[in-house]
């Protein structure tokens, strides 16, 4: 039986109050609920705090560069499509120098769960305005505030169709454990978009601040309504809901390939003299 020690203890570079810390706690959680062991996973990250978190697992692991971490998950799932593949980053990383690439996975909705800790700031290079933050917000990079209009990935991901879309709370374990179990088990692409105080860079959006806003939806919502989603989506301010905002059956891309009805290519053997035909067209 697979438990949290399975997964490792680690001395960690992030803040004392980090909300980097309960995330942590709810994905192992979350892995530990649904019987996964580690070699049975693999997490793929940028670059950032949020991106550390592979170092602080027992699982396959790869650390990239920043922005990149869904090229990375991406090929993995298509090489071995029996591997759990969760990507995980900041909302820097993932929107900001990751934004195509996060528009294109939506797209192609291959079976990965992607993990944003959305603290609303970079903290790693010491709390300048991420593409998150609230227009106004003040730092030592904006110190008139900042004049963008925040970028909305879950209406971003709704408006596209995502496969699965939701967002969590740090400050409710057990509700966000149950996303991440949600999202892994969804058959496509899955994005959940978790609230994580940066404690020392963002004195904003704190966890009191995100405690009197966040708001579990109904379990009378029905995440398939696609206009209603849209409306979910775009909320935010004196009420934030929280949850599986939007979810639908679209075929995983992968699904899509014959080459891997046969199994995960990494156990397919390689036809030398096929590939060779194939290279001789480019002489």
């Amino acid at each position: 039986m697979v438990t949290l020690k399975d997964y490792g203890e680690y001395k960690t570079a992030w803040c004392p109050g980090c909300g980097n810390f309960p995330l942590l706690r709810a994905l192992k959680l979350a892995l530990v609920k649904k019987g996964l062991e580690p070699h049975q996973i693999l997490i793929v990250s940028g670059i950032g705090q949020a991106a550390k978190t592979p170092h602080y697992l027992n699982a396959n692991v790869f650390n990239g560069l920043h922005g990149r971490s869904l090229p990375v998950a991406l090929g993995a799932k298509l090489a071995n499509p029996n591997l759990i593949v969760i990507a995980e980053s900041g909302d820097g990383c993932m929107y900001g120098e990751g934004g195509n690439h996060f528009l294109g996975a939506i797209r192609r909705n291959i079976d990965i769960t992607v993990i944003v800790h959305n603290n609303q700031v970079y903290g790693l290079t010491k709390g300048q305005a991420s593409p998150t933050s609230e227009e106004g917000f003040v730092t030592k990079a904006q110190p008139d505030g900042v004049f963008e209009t925040p970028f909305n990935p879950l209406a971003i991901a709704v408006a596209m169709h995502a496969g699965f879309v939701a967002r969590g709370f740090v400050g409710m374990e057990d509700h966000l454990v149950e996303t991440i179990v949600q999202g892994i088990d969804h058959p496509g692409f899955s994005l959940i978009d978790i609230l994580q105080p940066c404690v020392s860079f963002n004195r904003v959006n704190t966890f009191k601040w995100y405690r009197e806003r966040c708001i579990p939806l109904p379990s009378s919502y029905d995440p398939y309504d696609w206009e209603k989603a849209m409306k979910v989506a775009v909320q935010w301010g004196k009420e934030i809901p929280i949850g599986v905002i939007y979810k639908n059956d679209r075929p995983s891309y992968e699904k899509h390939f014959s080459a891997l009805k046969k199994g995960p290519l990494v156990r397919q053997k390689v036809d030398l003299s096929k590939l060779k035909k194939i290279m001789e067209t480019y002489a």
